[in-house]
């Protein structure tokens, strides 16, 4: 029996159901152990019959924040310390060894990217396209300016040539991960892009989705991955399906914000449709929303097919990907450049409408959700992507490039 530790950052959800995912999906003889610092989706992993290892030193509030902008490339302010980075790499070393761990699975735990490396063992990254050397560096557009006009195209093409130069030419790499790697044997990474660059990067990503690409030898598609979570359906869910009036689903991730779900629900509250919203982990406990808004924790959102008529999402590829399995056309409101990318690929193909998130109250916003509901072409494109999702098993063909990988 082999073992792989498995990275992700347990305060995000689609990185944390990502990797319980292709767990599930790993050969027999090859055995899965997670390790974490945060808490918030652990419960997600024990309840997948996971043995899980938590580790210190975890982050604040404050932290986890700066380390999420910094990963999504919303800033280059880095919450890594030389103290915090020296302390992960030595435990996640001293775990790999203590497993005696033949591979380490990240989602975009970074210190693995060292500690993997000084152990010598290889190191697996599931990762969306968006955001990866490869996709800066030839991405004509990346969507850190919104819009269609030419103004705004000739803007986003700014920004993302000043991006790419920071990304993945210039030195900017936190110099807590060089100080480190040189400590620990490993040749440091200079560049951001560099940074998050593992020895086999699996892409989630459809084929449509990588067309125009040339993807370095390092880099191969597996296809989407997203969450299924065990839940039952809520009887909330089918009550509100089985009723005359449209329902849907207001899913914004872990990386969204309380002033976008109140805002959101708010809209939609206006709308002759009910709401289901897994968003009660962004209100107050003084916050109200409108009586057709029917706030709900974690759903099994891969089970909605069939129940929501339509869905507003925050662009993460999690639950982009979990609206196109199950046919869903959305609103998309991509919150950073990765998110926007997903959401304005979807667009391209036709079941989706993207807009940005400060239109949330407005006008535009309803405008958008009625189309969604109400345009058919919309709806056969969202059938036709469901058919296509339907040939795909991301999960299952990494974990069969994991284990080739390692017998070989």
């Amino acid at each position: 029996m082999s073992t792989l530790l498995f990275a992700p950052v347990t305060f995000n959800l689609a990185e944390t159901t990502r990797m319980i995912q292709v767990a599930r999906a790993l050969p027999a003889g090859l055995r899965p152990v997670f390790m974490g610092y945060e808490t918030d989706y652990v419960s997600l992993v024990r309840d997948a019959g996971f043995d899980y290892r938590p580790l210190e030193p975890a982050w604040t509030d404050a932290q986890r924040a700066q380390a999420m902008d910094f990963d999504q490339g919303r800033t280059m302010r880095s919450p890594f310390t030389d103290e915090l980075v020296t302390a992960r790499v030595a435990v996640e070393r001293a775990l790999i060894a203590e497993l005696s761990a033949k591979a380490v699975v990240t989602g975009s735990n970074m210190t693995s990217f060292i500690a993997a490396r000084a152990e010598r063992v290889p190191l697996f990254y599931p990762v969306p396209f968006a955001l990866t050397q490869p996709q800066v560096a030839q991405a004509r557009r990346m969507y850190i300016v919104q819009g269609e006009g030419a103004l705004a195209r000739i803007a986003d093409r700014l920004a993302g040539a000043a991006m790419r130069l920071a990304y993945n030419r210039l030195p900017l790499a936190p110099g807590a991960f060089a100080k480190v790697a040189r400590a620990n044997g490993v040749r440091p990474s200079r560049t951001v892009g560099s940074l998050i660059r593992a020895d086999f990067n699996l892409l989630t990503e459809m084929p449509w989705e990588l067309e125009g690409f040339d993807l370095p030898s390092d880099f191969e598609r597996v296809g989407p991955i997203f969450a299924q979570i065990d839940n039952p359906v809520p009887a909330i869910v089918t009550e509100l399906a089985e009723a005359p009036e449209p329902l849907v689903y207001l899913g914004l991730g872990s990386s969204a914000s309380r002033d976008l779900a109140l805002a959101a629900a708010r809209q939609l509250g206006t709308l002759p449709v009910n709401v289901v919203a897994p968003i009660r982990h962004y209100l107050d406990a003084a916050d109200r929303v409108p009586a057709n808004v029917h706030v709900v924790d974690l759903l099994p959102a891969h089970k909605l097919g069939g129940l929501v008529d339509a869905a507003v999402l925050h662009g993460g590829q999690g639950t982009v990907q979990t609206a196109c399995a199950t046919g869903v056309p959305f609103v998309g409101m991509g919150l950073q450049p990765e998110q926007t990318w997903h959401v304005m690929l979807c667009a391209r193909r036709g079941n989706a409408v993207s807009l940005p998130p400060k239109k949330a109250g407005s006008p535009d916003f309803l405008a958008a959700v009625d189309r969604v509901l109400t345009d058919p072409a919309i709806r056969t494109a969202a059938e036709e992507v469901q058919q296509a999702y339907a040939a795909e098993d991301g999960a299952r063909a990494a974990a069969r490039i994991i284990a080739d990988n390692l017998a070989s």
